[in-house]
């Protein structure tokens, strides 16, 4: 069950410990008791194994056995204390991390994997969506988001912009550097999700100056502005259109009612309508931007034969729309879930404890520890697309928490010289003689 090696645990273990050691370390050289990358490592294993007592844990093994997972497995040197492991994450520069996030990209790119990805014309879907991940009435920092609400309580919130290369037939999402929904100093105007897209689109292209992408999002982006903003970028888009918010193009397509062509798809018990026009004005503006709606509607058939419109999906693009790629689309733009439910709902819902309060701290520490669990998916999206001891497990265990579940019981009672005899020892511990004595 081999795996290539510069894309298994200890070589993308190598490459984060080699970046985070260039990070710039502000403290004072004679006041330093633990070192950056010691620190930033171990909040990274806690993320990795989804387990906040981690440290706890490890620290116990070094006293007891004078070993411990976090040096075998992560090179940690000296485990810090929780107050000082948070206090050098809080001061951490965020944007040190964006070289981290470009470099697993590179990798995947290097091993081919990137090209199962590809979705229509050599051309990437990129999907972008906004998230809360910290919300509280009494923890705050200079720069939490604020709401006020009537009673007068003032809610706070860190927020952020994802963006993740994804492909309708994949589950696994490769996520790209996200974009800090936060505030700053001399900040007039609260930041807001489309303000952050906006710094964003241009940073994705800086950082893949020559890859082929397809913007996905929701009705929120499918503005004028927005997509002025991916065009300026060599982008391409597909966005959701809402009717309701889009009322002057629907009464431009009703004009030109003629020009719309249909395609329909039978099954057994539903029909699937395919409806797309092609160079509609977007708006009333002077300046309005020339775009090409598309259409899917699904008409379920009873037993007596009525139909009934059960659903009504709606995109525009800049790309052209014909009957050989309607349906691709289609599939396109649905897919723009998938930020939602294999990103957002795994973080959040299965182990990660994405919006756990690790620690808020008054500069970097919430968006850092956001950061540290989006790397930590990120492996194990790398593994669930190139590592079979990893699949192995995961087909063994069934669920990702039982699995990871289990491997945490083992990291605290057992100390495993790698990654993978951490996994072999998981799927088939019967083949291990292994004695241990209770503390």
């Amino acid at each position: 069950m081999h795996i290539k090696k510069h894309l298994s645990f200890k070589s993308l273990r190598k490459s984060l410990s080699k970046q985070i050691i260039s990070f710039a370390d502000q403290r004072q050289v004679g006041k330093l008791s633990y070192s950056q990358h010691d620190a930033l490592m171990s909040g990274f294993a806690c993320m990795y194994f989804q387990d906040p007592s981690l440290l706890q844990f490890q620290q116990e093994m070094e006293e007891t056995q004078n070993r411990n997972n976090l040096r075998t497995l992560f090179g940690v040197t000296d485990i810090p204390e929780s107050t000082q492991l948070k206090d050098i994450i809080d001061n951490t520069a965020s944007t040190n991390f964006r070289g981290i996030f470009n470099e697993y990209f590179y990798q995947l790119q290097r091993g081919k994997h990137l090209e199962e990805y590809q979705f229509i014309d050599g051309l990437y879907l990129c999907s972008i969506d906004g998230t809360q991940y910290f919300s509280s009435q009494k923890i705050s920092c200079k720069k939490c988001l604020t709401k006020t609400h009537r009673d007068g309580t003032i809610n706070y919130s860190h927020q952020v912009l994802q963006a993740a290369i994804m492909h309708p037939c994949k589950t696994e999402v490769i996520p790209l550097m996200p974009e800090d929904i936060s505030n700053t100093d001399g900040q007039k105007k609260q930041d807001i999700e489309l303000t952050a897209s906006k710094r964003l689109i241009p940073k994705i292209r800086k950082d893949h100056p020559q890859l082929g992408l397809i913007m996905v999002g929701d009705d929120l982006y499918s503005k004028q502005p927005f997509i002025e903003t991916v065009l300026s970028e060599r982008m391409h888009y597909i966005l959701v259109a809402k009717p309701s918010d889009h009322k002057i193009m629907m009464r431009n397509i009703e004009l030109n009612k003629a020009k719309v062509k249909i395609l329909k798809r039978e099954s057994k018990d539903r029909t699937y309508l395919y409806q797309w026009i092609n160079n509609i004005e977007l708006n009333g503006r002077e300046d309005t931007l020339s775009t090409n709606y598309f259409r899917l509607q699904i008409i379920k058939k009873d037993k007596l034969g009525n139909e009934k419109v059960t659903a009504t999906h709606s995109w525009i693009t800049d790309l052209t729309v014909t009957e050989k790629n309607v349906e691709k689309l289609v599939k396109g733009g649905r897919s723009r879930w998938k930020i939602e439910n294999e990103c957002f709902n795994t973080l959040k819902n299965q182990g990660y404890y994405l919006e756990h309060n690790y620690g808020h701290g008054e500069k970097n520490l919430s968006y850092n520890f956001y950061l540290l669990t989006l790397l930590a998916f990120y492996f194990h999206q790398i593994f669930e697309l190139t590592d079979k001891l990893y699949k192995a497990n995961r087909a063994k265990f069934g669920s990702k928490v039982h699995m990871w579940e289990t491997l945490r019981t083992y990291i605290k009672i057992l100390v495993f010289e790698t990654w993978e005899s951490l996994l072999k020892f998981a799927l088939k511990p019967d083949n291990y003689n292994v004695s241990w004595t209770p503390p």
